[in-house]
């Protein structure tokens, strides 16, 4: 059964066939591995989606962060969105350059795999986490197996389950979703309804404040907010939160829509890795 987190989103449904194709150099002829049909979970983005922000530490201009739907990718069978968050710049003696990417299940929006790319300050660190949601299990680099949780989430699908999850006001959500167990809850909860003007334009917004048990920009201690637009889209329009150690704010500057058509039959642009 679904979580909570999924059974109230909004969006069209659709049946989602991958072929990949795995080429063998000792045969002539092309291998084909089949992936299973099947019914993509509505959601309020689409692939191409990308959403740019310009970033502040406080008051001070400090670079640019990105949201994209990259495309759709099989990972171990299943296909799964390719999602990516970047956020470049930082200030006087210390730069930020974080690239975090994850691949979420098009079926049951649960994470697959999820990679961190983090360059702060002097502080440099590349980590892969291989997600196993049937066994609630996952992997870190070449670690040993860890236990996990059902429908798992990472940091970097997180907003987009937000997005799916379309939380209204008033409303508080606690879920055992955080791929590490021993982080959670995660916690949602609908603060207000207000309007707010961004370099995007202006936008009649829902405020989230979502928390996990973790660092990052969503980490219990970070007040963080967040600002979604009130419509289809759901738009995280403009964010505010403590990260590093200052004062972060991302606010909506562009708009790429990406493909608008309903999901039909889409061919996966990679095989499984």
């Amino acid at each position: 059964m679904q979580s909570t987190l999924l059974r109230k989103s909004a969006g069209i449904g659709a049946t989602v066939l991958i072929a990949s194709a795995l080429t063998h150099p000792a045969s002539s002829q092309t291998p084909t591995q089949t992936v299973a049909a099947v019914v993509a979970a509505p959601v309020p983005f689409r692939v191409g989606e990308e959403l740019v922000y310009r970033a502040t530490f406080g008051k001070l201009p400090a670079g640019t962060a990105k949201m994209r739907v990259e495309g759709i990718e099989v990972i171990r069978g299943r296909p799964a969105y390719h999602v990516v968050f970047t956020i470049e710049g930082g200030i006087p003696f210390f730069r930020v350059r974080d690239r975090y990417e994850s691949w979420i299940d098009v079926e049951t929006l649960s994470s697959l795999r999820h990679r961190q790319q983090i360059s702060e300050g002097r502080y440099r660190r590349t980590t892969t986490y291989e997600i196993y949601p049937e066994r609630s299990m996952y992997q870190r680099n070449d670690d040993t197996l860890m236990a996990s949780v059902a429908n798992p989430l990472d940091d970097g699908s997180f907003i987009y389950a937000v997005r799916a999850a379309a939380i209204q006001v008033g409303e508080t959500r606690r879920e055992d979703r955080y791929f590490r167990p021993d982080r959670n809850p995660v916690v949602l909860t609908g603060v207000r309804r207000e309007q707010v003007t961004v370099p995007a334009g202006k936008y009649e917004a829902v405020v989230v404040a979502p928390t996990i048990r973790t660092k990052g920009i969503f980490a219990e201690g970070g007040e963080a907010q967040v600002w979604f637009s009130d419509d289809d889209r759901r738009y995280p329009v403009l964010v505010k939160s403590r990260f590093g150690g200052f004062g972060l704010t991302l606010a909506l500057q562009s708009v790429t829509l990406g493909d608008d058509r309903p999901p039909t039959t889409i061919a996966a642009v990679e095989t499984d890795r």
